[in-house]
């Protein structure tokens, strides 16, 4: 189960003046799956307004209803060649590796299921966890640091022009203030009508977790 306070850690600094984003990369996708262009910056680059923008689509993910818009899945397969090992490589790269960017992309073209055009955007960060006390006031220094990726689908509104994501996730998941590499957060905009093949297909994740079995 996804703690919300986690979550909320994470969004309260998803400003433009507190955002830490390092980079933000993506690709517009045709109705036919093609790459119909892409891009690659650094997130401090983008004026006030680009960074607002941007930054609302990225909060979507972590914001959602928690274990019911977000959820947190296994990963079936760690080893090379899996979707893990790619976006362990996007993560450790800060999404500099075009190469990688690309074989990203085009493997989410080749399963998603879209009504039309889309974008693909992925975001990359790097939070220093602050120590807190267990009346959750701030100690200090940070311990450790939370490196991840949030990656939004979203349907294409005009030229260019993303609407709300449909579907994305949180990778690596965010547990109890700490990152765990064994899972991921996805994201459902209409949990009743979810991009199944982005669960099963795209990440190749568990579709529950043990916890959800046993309450079965």
């Amino acid at each position: 189960m996804i703690n919300r306070e986690d979550m909320l850690e994470l969004t309260r600094r998803m400003t433009p003046k507190r955002a830490s984003f390092t980079r933000i990369a993506g690709a517009y996708m045709d109705g036919d799956g093609e790459i119909d262009g892409s891009f690659n910056t650094n997130f401090l680059n983008l004026s006030f307004e680009e960074k607002d923008k941007n930054l609302a689509i990225a909060k979507t993910i972590p914001f959602s209803e928690t274990n019911e818009q977000l959820k947190e899945y296994t990963f079936f397969s760690n080893g090379k060649g899996s979707v893990r090992q790619l976006l362990m490589g996007m993560r450790q790269c800060g999404l500099k590796n075009d190469a990688l960017m690309y074989t990203f992309y085009e493997h989410v073209a080749e399963h998603y299921q879209a009504k039309g055009e889309y974008a693909i955007f992925v975001f990359h960060d790097r939070y220093d966890i602050p120590v807190k006390a267990s009346d959750k006031e701030r100690l200090g220094e940070s311990e450790e640091v939370y490196e991840y990726l949030i990656c939004a689908i979203c349907p294409l509104e005009g030229e260019y022009e993303p609407g709300k994501p449909e579907c994305g996730f949180l990778f690596p998941a965010f547990s109890d203030r700490s990152c765990d590499m064994e899972h991921v957060a996805v994201f459902q905009a209409d949990s009743r009508k979810p991009h199944l093949e982005l669960i099963e297909e795209i990440l190749g994740v568990r579709k529950e977790n043990a916890k959800e079995r046993i309450e079965k």
